[in-house]
């Protein structure tokens, strides 16, 4: 039986990084994945391959504008086999960009699926079966799609975000349910494509974990490109007829029969925890499936550690990552500390939307005494320059120390800015301290300048 300092069971995001590090900090490492390739659903049917998406549909889409540019394209298409073929090359990329860099670590890696059978043992079911020995056990096994139990997926009609990711033509017409994060990112690449895009949402608002103000702009944006919602609404059923799907959508008293080539389910995920053999060591999971852990991401068994979508908080990669840094360190002896309020979200549309910290809701629930700023990127210099007007800055400080509680963007390039509010809020500058730093002109940050001027009633371009 060989014996680890540490194995990783998944090489996602927290897996892979919790690998490489645990390596770089002198220990003997190896990692299980259960699929044929690494990288976990982010980078196979997830993170990479939508954005890769997104990006490609994006491009075709501002050829519609290029005119206003000065610029003359004539007859323009969509290759989408093409379209499809440049994502899975920039997943195998990656793919082997993880392998090489198990290599270069002399990481050791195990194809198969991974359970546990005592507190420092697991068993590899992969071409044969093998046991693994480890001082310490690291479960990264991220999440999965939750199915409606009367539409389950079959990945070619009704959809998980997997399936949506290698239809083999564009449907003539999607209809989302949950307009949440994935479901309005994916929604978009369609729709750019040429297919019809209807949302039926739960809840009275899209991506309700935004604020709120954030959330009705993109809607009005999304609406503006063409998608429908159906908001406050469910479906109660469905059926298959002509190659059809049916569905039965219920809004209070009224009900709306809606039909479609393809559905995508897109209502949430779960913790993945299927067959690991939580029980056999005497882990057991919490209400909503997440393994609960203490401050040092230790499980009830100390010896075994778990990170990423399997616990508690944003099922977000780049936390995953950071937990998987915190981890080996906290195995090798350091003390890492990980910022929870910090932690950004984005939306891939177009405009991306980029927050990070409390929304103001959540500030005032909190009966904190605020500062509030927004600036509108329709008179940024930039922006004029680029053409990409939509969307504002909305920046949200506590009246009383001025420091900042939370930045929220909708705007082009918005994954981008958000990253100057997450370093000002680790390092807990305050709101003119932000405003009285040098911003590049003209560049779309100054909109974060002059959100920080305005919570003072100080903004200089703002009428």
């Amino acid at each position: 039986m060989e014996k680890f300092d540490v194995i990783v069971i998944g090489s996602g995001p927290g897996g892979y990084v919790a690998a490489i590090r645990a390596a770089q900090l002198g220990l003997k490492t190896a990692c299980v994945e259960k699929d044929p390739v690494l990288g976990g659903t982010c980078l196979n049917v997830g993170c990479i391959p939508s954005k890769a998406l997104l990006h490609s549909t994006e491009q075709f889409a501002s050829l519609s504008k290029a005119k206003e540019l000065g610029i003359i394209v004539e007859n323009f298409r969509v290759d989408f086999l093409q379209m499809m073929e440049r994502k899975k090359q920039i997943v195998k990329d990656f793919n082997e960009g993880i392998a090489f860099l198990f290599k270069k670590n002399h990481i050791s890696s195990f194809q198969g699926h991974a359970s546990l059978i005592s507190p420092n043992k697991i068993e590899v079911k992969g071409k044969e079966k093998i046991e693994l020995e480890s001082k310490s056990i690291i479960l990264a096994t991220g999440s999965q799609s939750i199915e409606l139990p009367f539409l389950p997926f079959d990945e070619k009609q009704i959809v998980s975000s997997t399936g949506a990711l290698s239809l083999e033509k564009v449907p003539k017409k999607m209809v989302v349910i949950g307009a949440g994060i994935i479901g309005v990112e994916l929604g978009s690449v369609y729709k750019r494509l040429g297919a019809e895009v209807v949302f039926i949402e739960f809840l009275e608002r899209i991506c309700s974990v935004m604020d709120e103000s954030i959330t009705a702009e993109l809607k009005k944006l999304l609406e503006k490109q063409g998608m429908s919602f159906h908001l406050s609404s469910k479906v109660v059923s469905a059926k298959k007829e002509s190659n059809k799907i049916k569905l039965q959508v219920e809004k209070g008293d009224n009900h709306v029969e809606l039909e479609a080539d393809v559905v995508l389910v897109s209502i949430g995920r779960k913790p993945y925890t299927k067959d690991l053999g939580l029980e056999q060591v005497g882990i057991k999971t919490n209400e909503k499936g997440f393994i609960p852990i203490n401050g040092r991401f230790q499980t009830v068994v100390p010896s075994i550690y778990a990170i990423g979508d399997i616990i508690d908080g944003p099922m977000l990669a780049h936390k995953a990552q950071e937990e998987g840094i915190a981890v080996a360190e906290l195995i090798s002896g350091y003390y890492p500390q990980i910022d929870y309020t910090t932690v950004p979200n984005v939306i891939y549309t177009s405009p991306e939307v980029a927050t990070v910290g409390l929304t103001e809701a959540e500030a005032k629930q909190m009966g904190l005494s605020l500062k509030v700023g927004s600036f509108p990127f329709s008179i940024n210099s930039r922006a004029k320059c680029t053409g990409e007007l939509e969307g504002f800055v909305k920046v949200i400080g506590d009246a009383n120390s001025d420091r900042i509680l939370g930045v929220h963007i909708i705007s082009a390039h918005a994954s981008e800015l958000i990253s100057e509010a997450v370093i000002a809020m680790q390092n807990r500058i305050k709101l003119l301290e932000l405003a009285s730093a040098f911003h590049a002109h003209p560049t779309l940050s100054e909109a974060i300048k002059e959100a920080c001027l305005a919570a003072h009633k100080r903004a200089i371009h703002k009428g």
